[in-house]
């Protein structure tokens, strides 16, 4: 089911329908040259409801019940914390991941480095005008409003070498047993309901089925303006 939604969107995305789906996604999958062979530490980035990797020589993150992950002027997200990974374009990564001040990137790009360490990256001089004018005044917000950061899936810490579930529907099951976090931010959770399909059985075991469609709609808003 993920491979036809994926080919349904991309073949929108190549002929240029106005109806791109919110989450706009391009690739499923790819390699992007990063390999977490075990559950990394997570860290809070300090007032922000977002983790980051100090251990890791990559700019990795977790916000909201996702990975994320910025490689290569990219911003890529994953249910598991080595992937496969999914191309995000700039218009739908989540505004708190963002709002991270450039020090907590671990392998910060060339240009980074002419960037303030305590501001976040200044993505409207990376990403163009017509970025900047959909997202004005992303990078201010009150603090004291900020959500509560999502717990870590740290059950994914059992799962490492050849325990780690490469297939896409092995993931999405093994998360629905132990993680029943669901997230707020509307971007993040379209992200997550496309990463994540309940099968039906465990849909009606555990209850979920009916909670996935009560929130369906309300996650569907596109990006931030």
């Amino acid at each position: 089911m993920r491979s036809i939604r994926c080919l349904l969107a991309a073949l929108c995305l190549a002929a240029g329908f106005g109806a791109t789906p919110a989450f706009a996604e391009v690739n499923v999958g790819i390699s992007i040259g990063i390999n977490v062979p075990t559950y990394p530490r997570l860290v809070p980035v300090p007032g922000y409801p977002v983790y980051y990797a100090p251990g890791l020589p990559a700019n990795y993150f977790f916000y909201d019940g996702l990975y994320w992950v910025y490689v290569g002027d990219n911003w890529y997200e994953s249910l598991w914390y080595n992937g496969p990974w999914t191309l995000v374009q700039p218009a739908y990564v989540p505004v708190y991941i963002l709002r991270v001040p450039v020090r907590y990137y671990r392998s910060p790009p060339p240009y980074f480095h002419r960037w303030a360490p305590s501001a976040p990256p200044r993505w409207g001089e990376r990403w163009g005008p017509d970025w900047e004018a959909r997202h004005r005044g992303w990078e201010h917000w009150n603090r004291a409003q900020a959500p509560r950061p999502a717990p870590p899936p740290s059950y994914q810490r059992q799962f490492s070498g050849n325990r780690y579930p490469q297939a896409p529907q092995d993931q999405d099951a093994l998360h629905g047993q132990h993680y029943r976090y669901q997230p707020r931010e509307p971007i993040a959770r379209e992200r997550y309901e496309h990463a994540r399909p309940v099968p039906p059985a465990a849909g009606r075991g555990h209850g979920r089925g009916n909670e996935r469609g009560d929130d369906k709609d309300k996650g569907r808003h596109g990006p931030p303006q």
